[in-house]
Protein backbone atom coordinates (compact mmCIF):
# COMPACT_ATOMS: atom_id res chain seq x y z
CA UNK A 1 0.00 0.00 0.00
CA UNK A 2 1.30 3.38 -1.04
CA UNK A 3 -0.12 6.74 -0.54
CA UNK A 4 1.37 9.59 -1.95
CA UNK A 5 -0.07 13.36 -0.99
CA UNK A 6 0.37 16.29 -3.61
CA UNK A 7 -0.95 20.10 -3.98
CA UNK A 8 0.63 21.50 -0.71
CA UNK A 9 2.84 25.06 -1.81
CA UNK A 10 3.36 28.69 -0.36
CA UNK A 11 0.38 30.70 -0.42
CA UNK A 12 -0.90 33.87 1.91
CA UNK A 13 -2.80 34.18 4.87
CA UNK A 14 -6.82 33.60 3.75
CA UNK A 15 -6.00 32.09 0.01
CA UNK A 16 -6.76 28.37 -0.45
CA UNK A 17 -4.98 24.84 -1.20
CA UNK A 18 -6.43 21.62 -2.12
CA UNK A 19 -4.51 18.35 -1.08
CA UNK A 20 -4.66 15.07 -2.86
CA UNK A 21 -3.60 12.07 -1.81
CA UNK A 22 -3.17 9.07 -4.01
CA UNK A 23 -3.58 5.56 -3.00
CA UNK A 24 -2.32 2.27 -4.68
CA UNK A 25 -2.59 -1.25 -2.89
CA UNK A 26 -6.07 -0.10 -1.24
CA UNK A 27 -8.97 2.40 -1.65
CA UNK A 28 -10.46 4.80 0.85
CA UNK A 29 -13.85 3.08 0.67
CA UNK A 30 -12.93 0.93 3.89
CA UNK A 31 -11.28 1.62 7.25
CA UNK A 32 -10.63 4.52 7.75
CA UNK A 33 -8.07 7.81 6.27
CA UNK A 34 -7.47 10.97 7.33
CA UNK A 35 -5.24 14.24 7.36
CA UNK A 36 -2.34 15.00 9.88
CA UNK A 37 0.20 17.51 9.84
CA UNK A 38 3.25 18.44 11.48
CA UNK A 39 4.86 21.62 12.21
CA UNK A 40 8.87 22.58 13.04
CA UNK A 41 9.55 21.64 16.65
CA UNK A 42 5.80 19.94 17.25
CA UNK A 43 4.28 16.56 17.36
CA UNK A 44 2.24 15.46 14.37
CA UNK A 45 -1.45 16.29 15.25
CA UNK A 46 -4.71 15.31 13.63
CA UNK A 47 -6.90 17.34 11.38
CA UNK A 48 -9.63 15.61 10.07
CA UNK A 49 -10.40 11.81 9.87
CA UNK A 50 -12.84 9.51 8.78
CA UNK A 51 -14.25 6.70 9.48
CA UNK A 52 -17.89 5.79 11.34
CA UNK A 53 -17.70 9.73 11.77
CA UNK A 54 -15.85 12.67 10.43
CA UNK A 55 -13.83 13.98 13.42
CA UNK A 56 -12.05 17.82 12.72
CA UNK A 57 -10.01 19.96 15.10
CA UNK A 58 -11.43 22.85 16.16
CA UNK A 59 -8.29 24.68 14.89
CA UNK A 60 -9.39 23.75 11.27
CA UNK A 61 -12.97 23.50 11.89
CA UNK A 62 -15.60 25.41 9.63
CA UNK A 63 -12.57 26.21 6.84
CA UNK A 64 -11.09 22.46 5.98
CA UNK A 65 -12.83 19.82 4.22
CA UNK A 66 -12.19 15.93 4.04
CA UNK A 67 -13.47 14.15 0.85
CA UNK A 68 -12.93 11.42 -1.76
CA UNK A 69 -13.51 10.84 -5.09
CA UNK A 70 -15.88 8.52 -6.97
CA UNK A 71 -13.69 5.91 -6.88
CA UNK A 72 -12.53 5.70 -3.08
CA UNK A 73 -8.44 6.45 -4.55
CA UNK A 74 -8.08 9.77 -4.00
CA UNK A 75 -8.54 11.53 -0.70
CA UNK A 76 -8.62 15.60 -0.92
CA UNK A 77 -8.19 17.79 1.47
CA UNK A 78 -9.77 21.50 0.39
CA UNK A 79 -8.40 23.90 3.02
CA UNK A 80 -9.86 27.31 2.85
CA UNK A 81 -9.10 30.45 5.05
CA UNK A 82 -5.64 29.59 5.49
CA UNK A 83 -3.83 30.88 8.19
CA UNK A 84 -0.31 30.85 9.45
CA UNK A 85 -0.60 28.47 12.34
CA UNK A 86 -1.77 26.14 9.48
CA UNK A 87 2.39 25.88 8.18
CA UNK A 88 3.28 22.39 8.11
CA UNK A 89 3.95 19.41 6.63
CA UNK A 90 0.30 17.22 5.64
CA UNK A 91 0.32 13.59 5.74
CA UNK A 92 -2.41 11.17 4.42
CA UNK A 93 -2.88 8.27 6.81
CA UNK A 94 -5.07 5.24 6.57
CA UNK A 95 -6.08 2.07 8.31
CA UNK A 96 -7.61 -1.01 8.08
CA UNK A 97 -9.46 -0.61 11.04
CA UNK A 98 -12.38 2.02 12.22
CA UNK A 99 -11.58 3.02 15.56
CA UNK A 100 -13.84 2.73 18.68
CA UNK A 101 -13.42 5.86 20.37
CA UNK A 102 -12.44 9.07 18.84
CA UNK A 103 -9.06 9.18 20.32
CA UNK A 104 -8.14 6.38 17.89
CA UNK A 105 -8.92 8.55 15.11
CA UNK A 106 -7.00 11.60 16.81
CA UNK A 107 -3.88 10.04 17.60
CA UNK A 108 -1.36 9.83 14.82
CA UNK A 109 0.81 6.58 16.04
CA UNK A 110 -2.93 4.61 16.22
CA UNK A 111 -2.75 4.71 11.99
CA UNK A 112 -1.00 2.18 9.98
CA UNK A 113 -0.46 3.33 6.62
CA UNK A 114 1.12 6.85 5.93
CA UNK A 115 2.13 8.75 2.94
CA UNK A 116 5.07 11.28 2.23
CA UNK A 117 4.29 14.30 3.16
CA UNK A 118 3.21 17.63 1.55
CA UNK A 119 4.69 21.28 2.57
CA UNK A 120 2.43 23.79 3.34
CA UNK A 121 3.25 27.36 4.17
CA UNK A 122 1.01 30.28 4.53
CA UNK A 123 2.32 33.73 4.92
CA UNK A 124 1.17 36.59 6.98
Amino acid sequence: VQLQASGGGLVQTGDSLRLSCAASGRTFSRGSMGWFRQAPGKEREFVVTSGRGTYYADSVKGRFTISSDSADKTLFLQMNNLKPEDTAVYYCAADDRTFNTRAGYTQARQWYYWGRGTQVTVSS
